[in-house]
Parts: structure tokens; sequence; C-alpha cells
């Protein structure tokens, strides 16, 4: 049986935009890039609790949109003079499908 779990074609995410995941464990934010590279993360900005899938994405990075802390995809570390930590989750893209790791998520801690 596969880890992973089909959310979303690709193209149901906008370039530079993002879509929530809600799971029992809470959301989930997933991103895509202008060159198609898919990221997720935890949905809250540990700053102030901003909805960071309402931010801008741009290159491998999303601004929260309350604040403007700066956040990378790739690691979910706050950039900058900021100081912070999203979580980040697998994803990949497979025949055009969102897969996100379903034990990883399962394995969350309630927001």
């Amino acid at each position: 049986m596969s880890n992973w779990m089909d959310i979303a074609a690709l193209n149901d995410v906008p370039r530079r935009g993002a879509r929530v995941v809600r799971t029992a464990q809470g959301c989930v934010a997933v991103f895509r890039t202008a060159e198609d590279d898919v990221y997720a993360l935890d949905n809250s900005c540990p700053h102030k609790g901003g909805p960071l899938s309402e931010g801008i994405v741009h290159g491998a990075s999303v601004t929260c949109p309350l604040h403007n802390w700066v956040f990378s995809l790739d690691t979910g570390e706050a950039q900058g003079a900021d100081s912070g930590r999203v979580r980040t989750y697998p994803a990949r893209v497979e025949n055009g499908r969102i897969l996100l790791d379903k034990v990883v998520i399962a394995a969350r801690t309630p927001a």
C-alpha cells in the first residue's frame, strides 16, 4: 500500500499560489512555484498565526500576509532578520497529481 495520498491535480493549484488541505491534525498549505515545484508546510505562521496559504509565493519562498515574514518553502525556516520555523511535509508530483506523504501527515501533532 502506498504512503502517498493524492490531494489534487497540479493545475488545481495556481502557479505562485497555494491550496489548503484539511487533515484531522490541522491544515497543511500546499504551494506551487512558477517552476511547478510543489511544497507542503503548516498553514500557520509561528509569529502571529497568519495563514501562509494566503501569502505571496516568490521563488522558493512565501511571505506571510499578516506581517511579511518570509519562509523558505524547502526548509520552513524564516529568512532575514526574522526567526522561526514552520513544519514541512514531503510532497511530490506524479502523473500531474500532487501527492503528500500520509504517514508523515498523520504523525503530526494537532495545531
